[in-house]
């Protein structure tokens, strides 16, 4: 058991290594290969449309209504006449 353990940890080095070996850039001289080239650099050519520039918002305050009633205003209602005690109440709105 412990054979195959060592096996294995040594074939996930082994592999790590070549790995790593195959992902390794080239030599660093490769442009003289095909021959002498002439120093013109061109900066990379973007294509797209130009920025938009959109001003901020501006604050607007919301505007102020009235405050509504939690309730309707309450409705008159007629008392008719009655006695109150020893007094004559005559008939009202309230």
């Amino acid at each position: 058991m412990t054979l195959f353990r060592r096996l294995g940890g040594l074939a996930a080095v082994a592999g790590l290594a070549a790995v790593t070996l195959a992902a390794t850039p080239g030599s660093a001289h490769a442009w003289w290969r095909s021959g002498v080239h002439v120093g013109i650099w061109v900066p990379p050519v973007v294509i797209a449309p130009p920025p938009v520039y959109v001003p901020r918002p501006v604050y607007v305050p919301p505007p102020v209504y009235p405050a509504p009633y939690a309730y309707a205003p309450p409705a008159r209602v007629w008392v008719p006449p009655h006695w109150n005690g020893p007094y004559w109440i005559r008939g009202h709105w309230t």
